[in-house]
């Protein structure tokens, strides 16, 4: 209809038929589809009716996007009705900051559930992987254990980005390039990068150690070793971006030592001036004054007042110079 928004919604129903993964693009799907077969329901801007149809296959409710979107705890990760639910951030870089997204997932029965608003490159190039190797991908949990080790790479690639750019400042400063308040103001805005980087990476930690701790999570297999080894990564993540925020700092800091310092010099000129000038200034302000002075009928009183106030200047000059005050 002309002047009507029109949004993109998606489902996508991956499931095992024999040896391969196949995919599925409709909920009337799920009538031929058994739940042992199911590997990972994706809801992308899903609908009323697509919701409901997960919901009832599933047979559990599948949070709102605000109730996703709640920092507390007992929201970001909770157990009901044998079900794993949990929500974590997913960054991406957007210019000068940072975008962040919601993501939930729902593990149950073996089958993953994840929702989302917008398209995320992790969830893409997995899907690909999935049905070209279907035999990495026996359920649910090793579909939730790539997703969180695919996001803690880019994670990584993020904190790389980030000390990049530090670099880059540090030089910057160095060569006493640029340094200004804009430049402050980026610092700033990289500082605010790294703390979402870091809040980001803790919550994931957060949301993998309560998985690992789940009595729902398989006691069999490699995933708690897997999720072992990523949790292993997202620590030496939280090292790295701590060292980064600190150097940040230390940049933000010597920045306005720079700062100040340069406005410190442009007022011991201006101070310096003041202070040359004024003797010659006293002279002047003397012989100005309308009443009967030395010399002042002599032609050559002007040629003595201005060699006085040139030799009072001298002075006060080589005087600083001595002091090392200039």
């Amino acid at each position: 209809m002309p002047g009507t928004d029109w949004k993109e919604e998606m489902i996508k129903i991956f499931y095992r038929l024999g040896a391969e993964i196949k995919l599925a693009q409709s909920i009337t799907e799920f009538a031929t589809i058994g739940k042992e077969n199911v590997l990972w329901i994706d809801l992308l801007e899903p609908s009323g009716d697509e919701k409901r149809a997960v919901e009832s296959y599933l047979g559990t409710e599948i949070q709102s996007r605000a109730e996703a979107e709640e920092i507390e705890s007992s929201s970001r990760f909770y157990e009901e009705n044998d079900a794993i639910f949990a929500n974590t951030n997913f960054l991406s870089p957007a210019g000068d900051e940072m975008a962040m997204e919601t993501v939930s997932f729902i593990l149950k029965d073996g089958m993953l559930a994840t929702l989302r608003e917008i398209p995320i490159r992790t969830f893409n190039t997995l899907q690909l992987k999935i049905q070209a190797r279907p035999d990495e991908f026996p359920d649910g949990f090793t579909v939730f254990v790539e997703i969180m080790d695919k996001r803690v790479d880019l994670d990584a690639d993020i904190v790389e980005l980030i000390s990049k750019d530090v670099s880059q400042f540090s030089k910057r400063i160095n060569q006493k390039e640029d340094i200004s308040e804009e430049f402050l103001l980026d610092i700033n805005q990289l500082q605010e990068n790294s703390m979402l980087v870091r809040e980001n990476i803790v919550d994931k930690q957060r949301l993998i150690s309560n998985v690992i701790k789940s009595k729902l999570c398989p006691k069999t297999g490699d995933i708690r070793d897997d999720l072992g080894v990523i949790l292993q990564d997202i620590s030496s993540l939280i090292n790295h971006i701590n060292f980064t925020f600190e150097r940040l700092e230390y940049l933000q800091d010597t920045v306005l030592g720079i700062i100040n310092l340069d406005q410190n010099n442009i007022m011991k000129i201006f101070t310096f001036v003041s202070l040359l000038l004024m003797p010659a200034t006293l002279v002047a302000s003397f012989y100005g004054m309308n009443v009967s002075l030395p010399f002042e009928q002599k032609w050559w009183a002007w040629i003595g007042i201005t060699g006085l106030m040139i030799f009072l200047v001298c002075g006060t000059w080589i005087l600083f110079k001595r002091k090392k005050m200039l």
